[in-house]
């Protein structure tokens, strides 16, 4: 499990920023600021864009699928960009913990 994003992300663009509103209506019930909830962690999958935008289409296992009706192409694009961010700041702080840990 990784751990919640507890903390606003830093420097998120117009498109992040829209995409943390897609992500708050339609994904944090299940995935609680990115991590395990009742579905899997997420902010720490490194999942080509392509790959996240089909499983939001086709659902996967017990996640429902998103028609267009529901998230259209745009705010899928948002989403997008804001799952990315949850990544890089994921991978931002795993590489600060490592640091912190190899200099101790």
């Amino acid at each position: 499990r990784s751990e919640t994003i507890v903390h606003p992300l830093p420097n998120l663009d117009a498109e992040a920023a829209q995409g943390q509103l897609v992500f708050a209506e339609y994904c944090h019930s299940c995935h609680p600021g990115g991590a395990a909830g009742l579905g899997p962690a997420i902010n720490n999958k490194p999942l080509p864009g392509g790959i996240i935008k089909f499983q939001v289409r086709n659902g996967l296992g017990v996640m429902p699928a998103f028609n267009k009706n529901i998230i259209s192409e745009e705010k899928l694009d948002h989403l997008v960009a804001y799952l990315k961010k949850i990544r890089k700041n994921d991978e931002k702080r795993e590489d600060n913990a490592r640091q912190a840990t190899a200099s101790n």
